[in-house]
């Protein structure tokens, strides 16, 4: 039988299908083996994540970043420096109330449950789905202290698969109490609060073991959303997560409905324990921070709860900083109101007063407190202005932004065009508050405006060499630069008491009479230096009390060229400065820059009778255990008498020999008080100084109401002011002036620009300090004197005042018996100047007072 070509044997078919491969063989094939690879990949993986784990053993010795705290003078806590803002409590000290609060709130299956919380797992699943969000959380206690303690915040898988083994770790290894103990110290409940005990400090003033269940329930409430649950900021959301916490605990059988209908009556009141006001105390805070940071290191110093003493006064730093603030924003307001900081489209305010709202921190606008608003409406009739500050509103009365003088008020949207000052409806404006405002509403405000001027305070005890207060700046959150330790200014003519002691150190006298007529010197250049007096006045003979007080700047040079240059600035030296200073006669007006720092502590070396001080500003620094880490034992100075025990080297000095009682000497690495000075010296400069504020350019600083002894300084164009005095307790200095140097205008002398600062400073200083005069030494006497002349006069005789002398350097003779010759007019002075008076390379002159 014949086969056609066409056709196959059955055989042969059943052949080729057992060559053929099925489709979903293959499919099963390379499934199973996909997935076999991917059971590789996920237990290695998982391997992988077990294996990188960390270690939950260290939990068992928690100690997390705790808070260093920093102390003044009298103990009290001025300053903090941390990471997390936290104070530990032992968990039995936390009331059992509280951890059943957080338990019913956050992880009602807390002592049920091993870590995970199966049938919560459940249960947040369901209600996601149902409402197609996420609605719940499953996170027991137990992860969220392993997501805290152990992990990153990343929200991955890997994440929570490893939170999920941690916990089951945990719960092993660590009892509940033990993990309580760690959560309510970790967690963090808003106002930058970090567990339950400084929680409790900043939303009620109390310890957590002072809290009543309407509190404990509220802070309870606060882990899922510490911003929006805030008590402070949204005290009716507060109370509703309150609600729920306290039915929670009903639920749980923690309370009673009736507990927890009583809790929900009683009254909560926000009353935050007072903060540490770092902003008042930055400038000193940072300076000691760089040293410690330098020393300890900066884990020792951010977390491990170091307790650091100061040298601080906590109300002299107060006083500083709003002396520092109130003088800067009077001496801004003296040059006029700069007009509106923006222009706001209507579309536009309420998103811009969202964001100052967020910055507010307290329920109702604090007096003083000072804010960016926005204006809202105008009333050309009555001049007042309507102000949104955040949420809340108020009126700005034309009365209370006067000094700003002539301001247009425009009832229309942004920027106006033309001439003058304009304020235009969303004129963005800082404000100060005046009267605080009540449910948001009803606040008065003052137009304010912030300083474009810097200033500088420090003061020290010139008995130790403590630093009491010090300010660098207006704004230490806009400008770190410590002005009063960093920032090298001329002094102007405060930097003359230094050339005046240097001058009783070579014999001259507060009698010794000068000449003040127009002088000019070969500068070496084609334009001889005329040194002038600030007010362009020329008084003939004067004594050098008369040129001190007057601040006149001829006899300040006359003085320098009498006693040299080179003696002055060596003597400068002595007394503390550091900075170099110009070797020519521009130095008797100040034209070397000192630091204010630098310069108030050559003051206190008069104020303290000769020693001469170094500034310190740590006194004991201790572990969180209270061992000591380091101590500074002040300087010890005796009190003068007619002995001594340690002679002063005056160095060419012709004046009379004087001496002084050594200081006791402090303990190894502490400050020491070495006599530069002579008492007497000492003295009698503190005795011209007092003169200055009697009757001369610091009389501002009469309103002490004490004896006082300072002076002022003011360089040319007023780019600097000063004013450095001291009472026997206390020397202080100011100083004022832009940081890219320029005039300071109207009103930018020394004596109106920072004597008023040093004033309204020292009212509030001294204010429990007992008043002391200045006591002469034994080597010091006084003497009926003519003004005029310097000589001896009769008592009762015209022009006739006491004057102190060190004891031998008063004048001999009377004036009937000889005319008084001014200082250094000799023949040989008609000759020519001598060789080092003939500067090179001098700048133009400095006419200061």
């Amino acid at each position: 039988m014949t086969l056609s070509s066409g056709s196959q044997s059955p055989s042969s078919r059943n052949i080729n299908r057992r060559k053929g491969k099925s489709p979903l063989k293959i499919a099963v094939v390379v499934l199973a083996t996909l997935g076999f690879i991917g059971l590789l990949g996920f237990l290695g993986y998982f391997f992988f994540l077990y294996a990188s784990l960390p270690k939950v053993d260290r939990l068992a010795d928690y100690k997390p970043p705790i808070v260093s705290q920093v102390f003044g003078d009298d103990g009290s806590l001025v300053g903090e420096f941390y990471l997390e803002r936290r104070t530990v409590v032992p968990v039995d000290k936390i009331p059992r109330k509280l951890i059943q609060a957080f338990v019913a709130a956050e992880d009602s299956n807390f002592y049920q449950h091993r870590g995970l919380d199966y049938l919560g797992i459940v249960r947040a699943a369901v209600k996601n789905v149902l409402s197609l969000r996420k609605k719940e959380g499953a996170s027991t206690i137990t992860q969220q202290v392993a997501k805290s303690m152990l992990l990153t915040p990343e929200k991955k898988f890997s994440r929570k698969f490893k939170e999920a083994v941690l916990a089951k770790r945990m719960e092993e290894r660590l009892s509940k109490d033990e993990i309580l103990y760690i959560y309510l110290n970790q967690i963090y409940l808003g106002a930058g609060s970090y567990g339950v005990q400084v929680a409790a400090e900043s939303y009620f003033g109390k310890s957590v073991e002072q809290l009543n269940l309407a509190e404990m329930a509220m802070l309870a409430g606060l882990p899922k959303a510490p911003n929006t649950y805030s008590p402070i900021k949204h005290l009716e959301r507060a109370r509703e997560r309150q609600s729920y916490v306290l039915e929670r605990m009903v639920k749980e059988g923690y309370v009673t409905q009736a507990e927890a209908d009583h809790a929900k009556a009683t009254p909560i009141v926000i009353r935050p324990m007072k903060k540490v006001n770092n902003e008042q105390s930055a400038y000193f805070l940072e300076h000691i921070r760089i040293q410690l940071e330098e020393k300890y290191g900066m884990d020792k110093l951010y977390k491990e709860g170091l307790r650091i003493h100061t040298t601080m006064n906590a109300e002299m730093q107060k006083g500083a900083f709003e002396a520092v603030v109130n003088g800067l924003k009077n001496v801004d307001k003296r040059q006029g109101f700069r007009g509106a900081l923006k222009y706001l489209a209507e579309t536009d305010v309420d998103d811009f007063c969202k964001k100052v709202e967020d910055g507010i921190d307290t329920a109702a606008l604090k007096v003083g407190a000072t804010f960016q608003g926005v204006v809202t409406a105008v009333d050309p009739v009555s001049g007042d202005v309507t102000i949104r500050v955040g949420e809340r509103t108020g009126t700005l009365t034309r009365k209370n932004m006067g000094w700003a003088g002539k301001v247009q008020l425009v009832n229309a949207w942004g920027k106006q065009e033309g001439k003058g000052k304009f304020l235009s409806l969303g004129s963005v404006v800082l404000v100060s508050v005046a009267t605080p405002d009540v449910d948001r509403k009803g606040a008065v405000f003052a137009l304010d405006q912030e300083p474009e001027a810097q200033a500088a305070v420090v003061a020290m005890d010139p008995r130790t060499g403590g630093v009491k207060a010090m300010v660098g700046g207006y704004d230490f959150r806009k400008s770190q630069f410590n002005r009063a330790v960093q920032a090298k200014r001329n002094p102007g003519s405060s930097f003359k008491p230094i050339i005046y002691a240097a001058a009783l150190d070579k014999g001259l006298t507060a009698a010794t009479i000068f000449d003040d007529s127009p002088v000019e010197y070969d500068s070496g250049k084609d334009k001889a230096w005329k040194p002038k007096n600030y007010d362009n006045i020329y008084r003939g003979n004067v004594t050098m009390r008369e040129a001190l007080t007057n601040s006149i700047n001829i006899v300040s040079v006359r003085i320098l060229e009498q006693i040299g240059v080179d003696y002055a600035i060596d003597y400068a030296k002595k007394l503390g400065i550091s900075s170099p200073l110009a070797a020519n006669l521009t130095l008797a007006l100040g034209s070397s820059s000192v630091t204010p720092l630098e310069l108030t502590s050559v003051y206190g070396v008069f104020a303290s009778g000769g020693y001469r001080t170094t500034p310190y500003f740590i006194t004991k620094v201790e572990d969180s255990d209270g061992r000591i880490l380091e101590e500074t034992a002040p300087p010890v100075l005796p009190s003068f008498d007619n002995q001594s025990s340690a002679t002063i080297d005056a160095g060419d000095s012709v004046a009379p020999s004087v001496s002084v009682p050594a200081a006791t000497a402090p303990a190894t690495g502490s400050p020491a008080a070495v006599p530069v000075i002579s008492p007497e010296t000492a003295f009698v400069m503190t005795n011209l100084m007092e003169s200055v504020v009697a009757s001369g350019t610091g009389q501002r600083a009469r309103a002490l109401g004490r004896p006082v002894a300072g002076k002022t300084g003011t360089t040319n164009d007023m780019k600097d002011a000063w004013f450095i005095g001291f009472v026997p307790q206390l020397v202080a200095g100011v100083w004022v002036g832009y940081d890219q140097e320029k005039s300071l205008g109207a009103g930018g002398s020394g004596g109106q620009a920072a004597a008023p600062i040093w004033t309204e400073f020292m009212q509030r200083a001294v204010a429990g300090i007992p008043t002391q005069r200045f006591t002469p030494p034994g080597n010091v006497t006084f003497a009926t004197i003519n003004a005029r002349t310097g000589r001896l006069a009769r008592d009762g005789s015209e022009g006739a005042i006491q004057e102190c002398f060190i004891v031998g350097t008063e004048p001999k003779g009377y004036d009937s018996e000889a005319e008084a010759k001014p200082a250094g007019q000799n023949a040989s002075d008609s000759d020519g100047l001598p060789e080092w008076v003939r500067m090179k390379r001098l700048p133009r002159p400095s006419e200061r007072r």
